[in-house]
């Protein structure tokens, strides 16, 4: 069986500054970090995704897809 290790916001800090889980500089990937929206690399900015848990690009699809469908019955 797996052993799970304790997340703590130490841990989360460690995620969140290692340069190996930021692609591109921009885009956040974790596959242990299971936060949906983690700050963004400069955290006065907001949230990003994590790109590495499959329930944070459900969410970020869903999202664009209302946005499009928002903007195209606006249009008409």
């Amino acid at each position: 069986m797996k052993e799970e290790k304790k997340i703590t916001k130490e841990l989360q800090e460690q995620w969140h500054n290692d340069p190996k889980n930021w692609k591109f500089g921009i885009f956040y990937f974790n596959k242990e970090d299971k936060r949906i929206f983690p700050p963004k690399r400069n955290k006065y900015l907001g949230w990003t995704v994590n790109f590495g848990n499959s329930i944070s690009i459900i969410v970020f699809v869903v999202v664009l897809l209302a946005l499009i469908l928002i903007n195209q019955l606006n249009y008409y």
